[in-house]
């Protein structure tokens, strides 16, 4: 298949993206810069676009046989003195349904969405939560356009952790930081509760899977493992050789803050994925500290060659 990748040059998108290309498909990503230089990703064909902006035109999206749409927007994509229940809303809830409209006009016969899990395993927080509901409303509006000649699923993703060679990741790279002692006083510990993990590579596999195999109109919940985020900053400090025991504190952690755990602080998040979903999508599982170590890895090897 011709397949175009929407956000392509970031961690979930780029990995997907390269993951397809091994599977003998011909992948262009699209994003609003290229990809680094330093990524397998910037051999691929690339189109400028911002589907927020509203520029993208059907002669953009002509030709491909399948979407998938790895750029939803979150905390890191709000623009500077914007409101960010304002700019979510939009861009998750109409600009990206809107997107998908002109992907089913331009001829694309499948699409797959990268959710988040946050409205599927508690509707309750579209309520309170306007990120939560952004993302409620691009899940919702993208499966509504599903007709024959179009399908449409979504992948509800949890927190992810994985590399791309070549692809800097702050925050995996502030997370190795931190379990060597190179984070100044920083205290050692991890909030209380937990959540659901998985790895880019089990997310890259899913995405094949759905569009082999997924049902046109399906929102499913994937994810791995159930982890606190006591042991999440564990597997780290276990990764660079640290014998540190993670404690567990029910207080703001600066590296995993309360604004990204949308269901709670002390609301550990647990679920396992339905068995129709693992069938369908064939994806691997117990893959998150695997993830990690390869993550810590590059974040290592890249220090050691800029010194």
């Amino acid at each position: 298949m011709k397949i175009l990748v929407v956000g392509g040059t970031g961690l979930l998108g780029g990995h997907a993206a390269l993951h397809l290309q091994s599977q003998g498909h011909q992948v262009t990503i699209a994003a609003r810069k290229p990809a680094p230089a330093t990524t397998a990703m910037a051999q691929l064909p690339f189109i400028a676009m911002d589907y927020v902006a509203g520029t993208v035109t059907q002669d953009d999206l002509t030709g491909f046989d399948a979407l998938v749409f790895a750029a939803g927007n979150d905390i890191r994509h709000v623009p500077p003195e914007a409101d960010a229940a304002a700019h979510w809303l939009y861009a998750n809830g109409e600009a990206l349904p809107k997107f998908f409209a002109l992907a089913r006009t331009a001829g694309i016969r499948k699409a797959v969405l990268i959710g988040s899990f946050y409205p599927q395993i508690d509707i309750k927080l579209t309520e309170s939560d306007p990120y939560v509901r952004s993302r409620h409303m691009a899940c919702v509006g993208a499966r509504a356009l599903a007709a024959p000649g179009f399908e449409v699923c979504s992948l509800n993703a949890p927190f992810m952790v994985g590399s791309v060679p070549g692809l800097p990741s702050p925050i995996f790279e502030a997370y190795t930081a931190y379990a060597k002692g190179q984070m100044g006083d920083m205290p050692v510990f991890g909030p209380t509760g937990g959540t659901n993990f998985m790895s880019v590579r089990s997310l890259s596999e899913a995405i094949a899977g759905a569009l082999e195999n997924g049902q046109s109109g399906e929102a499913y919940l994937v994810g791995d493992e159930n982890i606190s985020f006591a042991d999440f900053f564990g597997l780290f400090f276990k990764a660079v050789g640290s014998s540190t025991v993670v404690p567990e504190k029910d207080q703001n952690h600066p590296l995993m803050p309360d604004e990204v755990i949308y269901a709670g602080r002390p609301t550990p998040v647990s679920y396992q994925p339905t068995a129709d979903a693992q069938q369908r999508l064939n994806y691997r599982r117990n893959d998150v500290e695997h993830a990690i170590r390869e993550a810590v890895a590059q974040v290592l090897e890249s220090q050691a060659q800029a010194v």
